[in-house]
């Protein structure tokens, strides 16, 4: 497949200090707040255009975090306490997480509203959901895997979900009914993130899912792979393009999870269906490229070379020089360039200004030119 992209990023943006403020400010608002997030939404949206991305989003600018619709959107859950994960990097100190708590399931979780339908309505009045806007809206969402390896808690969570297999499957047909809804929008491209594959490629954990979820890794990347596929069911098809992101953790520049994707390549990249995989190769922590050599002949990648947590600038001929590197394993025709991550996976965002993120964002759209011209 020809990738229509060769620009691209994961979606989400740094908020501005406006908006965080606004956010904190008990005396905002909802109609206010509202007003400044479509304000800034339409900003950025337009300062992606101005660059050169054909693949536009809305930041996540409504967004706490980037599954914060999911939790939004459900009951079912304890927002009061959360699983403690730690992180590594140079964000919050002691390598605890930052941003708002995920919860734990203590309850069957029961939808009280669709997950994207309120950023949607802003960008079809807008007139971005149409073919006479220069691009194509991307919208993100989380994969049904994201859940119960950070909600489900052994000793709590079984007084609703005996296993943590029951969590999962309560969790696809949501995902799934809202990729549905979105193409029924006429969003163009949908991406799911998601993160937890990554517990198959780091030995910690591994363990994790073995001694705390008492599931045999191996066994866990099936049903994974099982409830992504039910989640993506019909969506593949003319005119659309259905990704996937691979990540290893982002929050306030920190990271929870190392290692290569080659204990996963050849299932993952044979197996999901999906279109395009967005993949992290901008550190030592991602591993070679030589997985890529897994990835059918139907599916694209994109090369996330570009960092999203350090503020230093690569240099365009470094990239163009590990695009062609990659072009080894995947033919230059199915490659395209990104950040690695997003800039704001949390609302607080990664450790650099809006500046430094937007020549970040230039660098990919002057290596993409310089690459495919």
């Amino acid at each position: 497949m020809n990738f229509p992209y060769r620009a691209d990023h994961v979606g989400s943006l740094l908020r501005p200090k406006e908006l965080l403020e606004a956010r904190a400010h008990p005396d905002v608002s909802p109609e206010q707040l509202h007003e400044i997030e479509n304000r800034h939404i339409l900003r950025v949206l337009q300062r992606q255009i101005d660059l050169g991305f054909q693949a536009l989003t809305d930041g996540e600018l409504r967004r706490r975090g980037f599954m914060s619709d999911f939790y939004e959107s459900v009951e079912g859950l304890d927002h009061n306490a959360e699983i403690q994960r730690v992180w590594k990097g140079s964000g919050t100190p002691g390598g605890k997480s930052a941003g708002t708590p995920a919860g734990i399931v203590i309850e069957k979780i029961r939808q009280k509203r669709r997950l994207t339908a309120h950023e949607t309505d802003f960008l079809r009045e807008q007139g971005f959901l149409n073919q006479n806007r220069r691009g194509s809206i991307k919208m993100t969402l989380p994969s049904a895997n994201q859940f119960p390896a950070i909600v489900y808690k052994r000793g709590i969570s079984e007084r609703a979900y005996p296993t943590y297999s029951e969590f999962l499957w309560d969790i696809v047909p949501i995902i799934r009914s809202e990729i549905q809804a979105l193409l029924a929008e006429g969003v163009k491209y949908i991406q799911i993130d998601a993160p937890r594959y990554s517990y198959y490629i780091d030995p910690k954990w591994r363990g994790y899912i073995q001694d705390e979820l008492g599931v045999d890794p191996e066994t866990a990347l099936d049903e994974a792979i099982r409830a992504e596929n039910a989640t993506l069911e019909g969506a593949r098809r003319e005119g659309v393009m259905v990704g996937i992101h691979l990540c290893r953790g982002n929050n306030r520049s920190q990271w929870y999870a190392e290692g290569g994707y080659d204990p996963i390549a050849e299932k993952l990249f044979q197996q999901l269906g999906v279109d395009v995989f967005l993949l992290e190769y901008e550190s030592a922590r991602a591993g070679t490229f030589e997985p890529l050599r897994f990835v059918p002949p139907d599916k694209a990648v994109v090369l996330g070379l570009v960092s999203s947590k350090e503020p230093a600038l690569e240099s365009r001929d470094g990239l163009a020089r590990r695009v062609d590197q990659a072009s080894r394993f995947v033919p230059l025709e199915r490659l395209a360039v990104s950040p690695q991550c997003g800039f704001a996976s949390t609302m607080e965002g990664n450790l650099l200004t809006e500046d430094q993120q937007w020549r970040k964002l230039e660098l990919v759209v002057e290596t993409a030119r310089q690459v495919w011209r």
